[in-house]
């Protein structure tokens, strides 16, 4: 399993996010996922910046360090048209290092634009329908399409990548591993379930890559750990069901209200035990993923966090 980088906008601004990036690719991480958010999930974290300019000028400062986004939702505040063209770019600009990870979104970011917030199954539908465009406009000419979500009209991406970008998507329950299983090159999911992935493979997916995610809160005293781990990711264990409907920091705050600092702790890997972590990575290995992208909790907390992983923690997961 090649193990990866989280670049969380929520919680850095863009010129950290840069710096960070570097770091990582300096310490031996293999790839790096960017969040591609309006808002951030509570106030106490603080940013947004626009993650399509982020992955520009990541592009350029790396060398190796392959990307994605982590994800872009196509059917909303962007449109699957729009979509195509900045993969095609950033593709372009990182020599081919770029995977375009998609999902059906959540009403935090996507709320920005109006129009309401469509239930599951629809929303489902409208990413089928924008796979299908943005995979029509990464191959190249002139696309036009008239569907029951969404309209194209003579629309061409100019500047294209030899080989296309690969897509991955976002998958949490049986509608979305059939989605990804058709039209998907990688899944994505936030939890190590090998359902997932079964039905994934029964879709299609069989053989392809299953990019995961997990939330690490290092720090060497283990209560400060736990602090700021309850402050910044409280709202991690709603699930996609609850996340992808809230509206905004406020409602993620008042979700949460009720979590303590010892539920936190007992789901996030907290302190500078590599142990901890490597065990938590195993539930991930068994589960059949391919590339597992850590989350360092706190913004402030990004140094020190690559540097004990460059020196500790990546030889250990590399092993595992």
């Amino acid at each position: 399993m090649e193990v990866g980088y989280t670049l969380m906008t929520e919680q850095a601004g863009p010129r950290q996010l840069v710096r960070d990036a570097v770091a990582a690719e300096e310490a031996g991480f293999g790839f790096a996922v960017i969040s591609d958010h309006a808002f951030p999930w509570l106030e106490e974290q603080g940013h947004s910046p626009y993650a399509w300019s982020v992955l520009g000028a990541v592009a350029q400062a790396t060398r190796s360090l392959d990307l994605m986004t982590y994800v872009t939702c196509p059917i909303r505040r962007y449109h699957p048209a729009i979509v195509a063209q900045k993969a095609a770019t950033v593709a372009l600009l990182c020599d081919g290092r770029f995977t375009l990870g998609l999902g059906a979104g959540e009403n935090l970011n996507e709320h920005v634009v109006g129009g309401g917030w469509p239930p599951a199954d629809v929303r489902h539908e409208m990413l089928a329908e924008a796979v299908t465009i943005i995979r029509s406009l990464l191959d190249g000419g002139y696309v036009n399409h008239r569907g029951e979500h969404f309209h194209v009209e003579s629309a061409r991406v100019w500047d294209r990548p030899e080989e296309r970008v690969p897509i991955g998507i976002a998958v949490s329950g049986p509608q979305s591993c059939a989605l990804a299983g058709e039209h998907a090159d990688v899944m994505v999911a936030v939890e190590p379930d090998g359902d997932l992935g079964a039905a994934f493979d029964a879709a299609g997916g069989a053989g392809k890559p299953r990019v995961g995610q997990m939330p690490v809160s290092f720090d060497r005293d283990r209560n400060a750990a736990i602090r700021r781990a309850h402050e910044q990711f409280r709202w991690f264990g709603g699930g996609w069901k609850v996340n992808a409907e809230l509206p905004g920091p406020a409602s993620f705050s008042a979700a949460s209200q009720f979590v303590r600092a010892e539920d936190v702790a007992g789901s996030i890997p907290c302190g500078d035990d590599v142990g901890a972590v490597v065990d938590a990575a195993r539930a991930w290995v068994d589960a059949g993923f391919t590339h597992l992208a850590l989350v360092q909790v706190g913004g402030e907390a990004q140094d020190p966090f690559v540097e004990w992983a460059g020196r500790e923690l990546l030889p250990a997961l590399r092993d595992l």
